[in-house]
């Protein structure tokens, strides 16, 4: 059990580590591409993918099971990533970066009231929490100022509740016993279904001729192999494994890596404030989950 706690933390840090990359590529590909047009083509490429992992089909186990996977897929894969890219249309980058992250608040008081028998909150989860989104807050000023728009900012916050919905569904799916490819497969099959009627509405083209960029292409397949195929097949382990509560947690550490990846990747300075955030980001991560290792003691969690 232990080893299986390890391995689900080191694939919940190795999702978010990918995760924490994707507002970039997402900004970049946003000058050629709709925000649905992204959400779709990326999440196309993850199921293929996925088909060709594993070919074979879950067997149809009653129609309660069918419909966890469903509700999934519209949280997961439809809602949460339209409402955050069309979030970033409307505001500031560092603005989704911070709201995005009271997820785990989300998911905190859903497991509360609608998960038994698991994952009890504690006061150290609260203390993590504010101190996290201190950190993460000084980390989006790096240098500026955080500006309100309230069209975009509550698009986000509506972007975490629906993760936190989402993260109570995978908690669920694993349950079922399934393996984690065919499961997140067929989770990307209902999330792509739920996003055909929402293609009508927006300013959607199948234009793949914009994919002969490079940098389009490139970005498109960072989406849509590790975002997508991979991070979800490694977050749904690590649920299963740690719970939606610990893993949620990791979400932290997203501004983070944005703030050093765009450092690395487009030349931007690090400030002392993003310097001190990092650390009352961290130290919240670390707080929440020593709380999370208590229980495990306690043998509240599988």
């Amino acid at each position: 059990m232990e080893n299986k706690n390890r391995i689900g933390h080191l694939a919940a840090a190795l999702t978010i580590l990918i995760w924490g990359t994707t507002f970039i590529s997402t900004k970049i590909l946003l000058e050629a591409f709709q925000p649905v047009e992204i959400l779709f083509f990326r999440f196309v490429l993850g199921f293929l993918a996925l088909m060709l992992i594993y070919p074979r089909r879950l067997k149809w186990a009653g129609y309660r099971q069918e419909l966890t996977f469903a509700a999934a897929g519209l949280c997961g894969v439809c809602l949460y990533y339209l409402l955050e890219n069309i979030a970033l249309m409307y505001t500031l980058a560092s603005n989704v970066g911070v709201i995005i992250s009271i997820a785990p608040f989300f998911t905190a008081i859903l497991t509360h009231l609608f998960v038994k028998n698991e994952e009890k909150l504690r006061a150290q989860f609260f203390m993590g929490f504010f101190l996290a989104i201190l950190g993460i807050c000084l980390i989006s000023l790096n240098g500026s100022e955080l500006e309100l728009s309230p069209k975009g900012d509550l698009l986000a916050v509506a972007a975490a509740f629906v993760w936190a919905c989402y993260s109570i569904l995978t908690r669920k799916i694993g349950s079922f016993g399934y393996p984690t490819v065919p499961s997140t497969r067929k989770v990307f099959f209902y999330g792509i279904l739920f996003m055909v009627p929402a293609l009508f509405f927006f300013e959607f083209q199948f234009d793949l001729r914009r994919m002969a960029d490079p940098v389009c292409l490139g970005n498109m397949l960072y989406l849509g192999l590790g975002a997508s195929a991979l991070c979800f097949v490694t977050w749904g382990y690590a649920v299963k494994q740690l719970g939606a509560v610990k893993t949620s947690v990791y979400i932290y550490m997203v501004p983070v890596i944005t703030v050093v990846t765009s450092a690395i990747v487009l030349g931007e300075n690090i400030t002392w404030p993003a310097c001190i955030g990092t650390l009352l980001t961290l130290a919240g991560l670390f707080l929440s989950e020593w709380k999370g290792k208590k229980e495990v003691s306690d043998g509240n969690t599988e």
